[in-house]
């Protein structure tokens, strides 16, 4: 039971020949892949046909009456794929990789074990031996953790306890986030859960790569991105060079904590706070750092977070640090002031609660080894203890004239004509406008111009949209 992994790898581009007989005669498989198979096709194939081999020998074994069986080695081709990697990395036993495998026989076959104990079975019956259970949808056979039992363990009550102990918490199936064994009702029997893969390895096994989450209730993120650049924000000198360190950090993190041997005396991730008033580039600035760090930026929608139900919020939490845990994303709060505002004197239980709520967030927040980012029009309205874990703290101010003047000439489109009675310098002097405020000045002018038929803003036009934003925002010209 102890065998090491000792498969032998083929060369990076396998061809039919590589095929099981079984598969060559596949007309579905047989028909697109005349030429070279790309590694990761070829190796999911390998590995499907090989543990419906290993399954196919342990009915053989038990219905004849002989002993467990031995594994034969897996061939498969040493390239970049998903599967091949998990080798390199975890150099897991044959067990292992034959459990891993079962588990994911439903999503790559799904009547492949239902059709394997129908061919040993012909005259079909109960075989409670071999576990297994229906799913709502699948009418096909779901691998539970008495199956795998069964294949790898046969009667032999040692080899049931190893497969057993695998598919616990402690091994690196567990720690890694790869496959776990379903939880089942109390008094039952721990092995009767299904073996659950996480639904992100199933889609890199599969298709070769992980689809982003989508927005929803069991994931409260907003994937953002933008088509504007650095040199198309116009911020703070002092900002830009504080933004510029968390782009150092992103891009050097890895060797400063393992191969400097830093990860043991600080902690993972990166914390920062962006504060500053409505519409000066909080937002975007975290898209650009996505952008051009090559990280996924999720706008967390607090709405779907914070719950007037006492758990809820730290439910909600956990399912969106569970889902970004190892993804190197960076996460934006935006208005955090509703989760990380600071906590008040305990005057009823709801206050209690609430407490508890900002020390959950602040322990998840800790842990977590990617960027999270803060954004708050106050400095003051954050909570103490996470301002002393972050990292960096960095103001988004008004726009001052100057960076005003340079706001209006990159926002207005060169297709309007200018008319000659406009003096930018003038008109950015004269009106304290964020860069979002002076965008949706840029916005109503070019709409008007258009509908007019005319492409010329005079400063009449101009001063009359100045003043529909002063309204909008509640200010007086």
């Amino acid at each position: 039971m102890q065998t090491d992994y000792s498969g032998q790898y083929s060369p990076a581009k396998g061809t039919r020949e590589d095929l099981s007989s079984e598969r060559r005669s596949d007309p579905e498989v047989a028909g697109d892949l005349a030429g070279n198979i790309d590694p990761s096709v070829l190796n999911l194939v390998l590995a499907t046909d090989w543990v419906k081999g290993v399954i196919a020998n342990s009915l053989r074994a038990y219905l004849g009456g002989l002993g467990p069986i031995e594994i034969e080695p897996l061939t498969c081709a040493d390239d970049q794929s998903w599967l091949a990697r998990l080798i390199r990395r975890h150099q897991p036993k044959l067990e292992e990789l034959a459990v891993l495998m079962l588990a994911m026989l439903p999503h790559v076959e799904p009547w492949a074990i239902e059709t394997l104990v129908k061919q040993h079975l012909p005259e079909g019956g109960e075989f409670p031996e071999f576990g297994g259970v229906r799913g709502a949808q699948l009418r096909g056979i779901i691998p539970t953790g008495e199956t795998a039992q069964f294949v790898l363990g046969g009667q032999d009550m040692e080899r049931r306890i190893i497969i057993q102990r695998m598919l616990s918490a402690d091994h690196w199936f567990g720690w890694a986030g790869i496959m776990r064994l379903e939880s089942v009702r109390e008094g039952e029997p721990v092995m009767s859960g299904r073996l659950i893969v996480d639904p992100e390895i199933v889609e890199e096994i599969t298709i070769g790569q992980v689809t982003r989450p989508s927005f929803g209730v069991d994931f409260p993120a907003e994937y953002i991105e933008t088509k504007m650049d650095w040199e198309d924000l116009v911020l703070h000198q002092g900002t830009l060079s504080q933004i510029r360190e968390i782009e150092s950090w992103i891009k050097h993190n890895d060797t400063l904590l393992n191969d400097w041997g830093m990860g043991k005396k600080i902690k993972p991730g990166y914390r920062a706070l962006f504060y500053g008033p409505p519409g000066t580039g909080k937002t975007m600035t975290a898209m650009l750092l996505g952008k051009h760090t090559g990280k996924d930026v999720f706008r967390i929608d607090l709405s779907r977070v914070v719950s007037k139900y006492i758990g809820e919020t730290e439910k909600n939490l956990s399912r969106l640090f569970d889902k970004a845990e190892n993804k190197n994303w960076i996460l934006f709060f935006d208005e955090a002031d509703a989760l990380f505002g600071k906590r008040t004197d305990i005057r009823d239980a709801h206050d209690k609660y609430a407490n508890q709520e900002v020390a959950f967030l602040l322990q998840r927040i800790e842990a977590y080894n990617g960027v999270v980012i803060l954004a708050s029009n106050q400095r003051a309205n954050i909570d103490d203890a996470f301002v002393r874990r972050l990292q960096t703290i960095i103001q988004f101010p008004m726009p001052r004239p100057e960076e005003r003047y340079e706001i209006w000439l990159k926002t207005f489109p060169s297709q309007i004509a200018i008319a000659d009675d406009i003096d930018w310098r003038h008109i950015a002097a004269r009106h304290e406008l964020s860069g979002a405020g002076i965008l949706n000045v840029t916005h109503f002018c070019a709409i008007d111009v258009l509908a007019k038929q005319s492409l010329r803003m005079d400063l009449k036009g101009l001063e009359a949209a100045i003043q529909r934003e002063f309204v909008k925002e509640g200010r007086i010209l």
